[in-house]
């Protein structure tokens, strides 16, 4: 039997230090790919833009920064909290993504 978890998350598409806007996101793990998570932006109307991440690259982008190809995850602050930011590159872009204020919280 497989074991889906999946939750929305209010993330934030970095258009500069002092820039930001607001795109709703969800993540996906399913026992039956162990090793992936699954990201949908959701970039417009009806719009969505849907990557496929290692499990263990994002799990150790919460302590340090990892990745050296599409897909690049760091921590760092914002507004005084622990955040985890996502970089993808892609050919139509390189979007860096961080959630709004406390909903990632690496300790």
């Amino acid at each position: 039997m497989n074991t889906t978890v999946s939750c929305e998350l209010h993330l934030r598409l970095v258009v500069s230090s002092e820039s930001s806007l607001p795109v709703p996101a969800g993540l996906r793990y399913d026992t039956a790919d162990p090793y992936a998570v699954h990201a949908t932006f959701h970039t417009g109307a009806e719009e969505t833009v849907e990557w496929v991440f290692a499990r263990d690259l994002l799990a150790e982008g919460l302590h340090r920064p990892t990745g050296t190809g599409d897909v690049r995850v760091w921590p760092s602050r914002s507004h005084g909290q622990g955040v985890v930011c996502i970089a993808l590159s892609s050919p139509e872009g390189r979007p860096c993504w961080r959630p709004r204020r406390g909903l990632w919280s690496p300790s």
